[in-house]
């Protein structure tokens, strides 16, 4: 009976074990990137500060740059502190838009946090040296 199933097996799934089409960074990991280049971006665009009046193209070119990089690191280590803070329960006396808030929070707030606070910080650095 055994050797019947054996002998009916598919050799093409030997090999299905060793096939990964899967990308190799994971899909968040590639959202924050892109999250931290758009934070950058906007932040450059819309700011009326001095510091960033007085730059030109490619200064504001390489705060975007190093914005982006400290971003997304940002974004990363509030993942990491996410990932390691999360409360598996949550017990609130607001109610449900309480709940609502505080779920909300621990899906992206330590990320988001992040991201905003290495933006800001990178692009700083960059367009304070001008």
């Amino acid at each position: 009976m055994e050797q019947n199933n054996l002998d009916q097996r598919d050799p093409r799934d030997d090999d299905d074990d060793y096939i990964d089409d899967s990308l190799p960074v994971q899909v968040k990991v590639l959202g924050w990137a892109l999250a931290a280049f758009a934070v950058a971006i906007f932040m450059v665009t819309f700011n009326n500060s001095g510091m960033v009046l007085r730059a030109g193209f490619f200064a504001k070119a390489f705060a975007v740059l190093v914005g982006t990089l400290l971003g997304w690191g940002g974004a990363l280590l509030g993942d990491a502190i996410c990932r390691f803070a999360r409360p598996s329960a949550v017990f609130t006396s607001g109610g449900f838009c309480s709940l609502v808030f505080i779920k909300l929070f621990w899906i992206a707030g330590p990320q988001v946090i992040g991201l905003f606070i290495g933006v800001a910080l990178g692009m700083s650095q960059v367009l304070s040296r001008i």
